[in-house]
């Protein structure tokens, strides 16, 4: 998982450009954006990740990187705008299954600097650092000398510790950069909702240890204390054992898991490994045998797209509150 790796969500660093050029011709618009050009509220200008930018209207050409940016964007209703996408980590939701299979499909995971290109785009959203690694051909300096703005999801730069709201102004900065302004509050409002709902079931029960397994043999890949991934567990009802790592992702020591004696263990469910491959390689570990959650095969799983900063958050919550805490949460 190098694209999560401590290095890779440092903070990309951009130059400042302002959206004077686009390399579509106005007659070649996509029929979804004509009314999105025409709204109000531009020139806007939005410091994202230490840049800055003006954009004199909304991009016309997209091309999304991370299934979590590509998900914001059909959740706004902005399908019509993307010319390409790549790395899905698992499947999308069913409710976006027809807007993305409409969406040419660029590369199976990271596309290379020839094939973003190629696609003619105005704009690049990605959603970890990785997305726009400069060692790849992909940096966002050469997309900048190609007249190509671009957006990286804020959980890879953030630095206060209030995820939800950080995923509340991801929302709210895309639906400004593109003009739909209305839906994004519109999502933000029922996300609140959502939580309030959820955080009223969990009020009175006590906090469950959890420890994260996303991956790892010799260390165990896991969720920090950093990032929506923690927060998203304190608010299911859970306490990250490894809330103490000063990261979103990071490696921690099978010791140390054994130490810190979760009661539950939530499996992140992507890629080529399965679930029961991963519960098996725990469940078999000498070493983890006098853990509770082990004890008592005590497990949650969640899709790590639910798990990353984007729109399935607020559902991902209730759906890791159910599994920590059944009884509360279906009464």
């Amino acid at each position: 998982m190098s694209r999560r790796t401590p290095a890779l969500i440092a903070a990309a660093v951009l130059l400042p450009l302002a959206l004077t050029a686009c390399s579509t011709p106005e007659g070649d618009e996509p029929t979804g954006n004509k009314a999105v050009a025409k709204s109000d509220g531009f020139p806007y200008t939005v410091t994202n990740c230490g840049v800055t930018t003006t954009f004199k209207a909304p991009p016309k050409r997209v091309v999304t990187m991370n299934q979590h940016v590509t998900e914001i964007m059909l959740e706004l209703g902005l399908t019509k705008s993307l010319v390409g996408t790549a790395y899905l980590d698992d499947k999308v939701l069913p409710k976006y299954e027809k807007d993305y299979a409409s969406v040419p499909v660029i590369a199976k995971e990271y596309p290379s600097y020839e094939q973003v290109l190629a696609t003619n785009p105005d704009f690049v959203y990605g959603g970890y650092a990785s997305a726009f690694a400069a060692g790849d051909g992909r940096g966002r300096e050469a997309l900048k000398k190609s007249g190509i703005e671009t957006r990286l999801n804020t959980e890879s730069c953030a630095k206060a510790d209030t995820p939800m709201e950080t995923l509340y102004e991801e929302v709210r900065e895309v639906g400004r950069t593109f003009g739909v302004t209305d839906r994004a509050e519109a999502w933000i409002k029922q996300a609140e909702a959502d939580n309030a709902a959820t955080a009223e079931k969990l009020k009175d029960l006590k906090a469950l240890p959890v420890f994260v397994y996303d991956s790892g043999d010799k260390t165990a890949f896991t969720a920090g204390g950093k990032g929506i991934g923690n927060e998203l567990i304190k608010r299911a009802g859970g306490t990250n054992i490894f809330a103490d790592l000063d990261k979103s992702f990071g490696d921690a020591s099978w010791e140390n898991v054994v130490a810190r004696k979760p009661e539950a263990i939530v499996i992140y469910d992507y890629g080529s490994t399965t679930v029961e491959q991963k519960k098996k390689r725990l469940l078999t570990d000498p070493a983890l045998a006098d853990v509770p959650a082990i004890k008592n095969k005590r497990f949650a799983v969640m899709p790590l797209s639910d798990a990353v900063l984007g729109v399935r958050v607020p559902a991902a919550v209730e759906k890791l509150a159910a599994q920590l805490h059944p009884a509360a949460t279906t009464s």
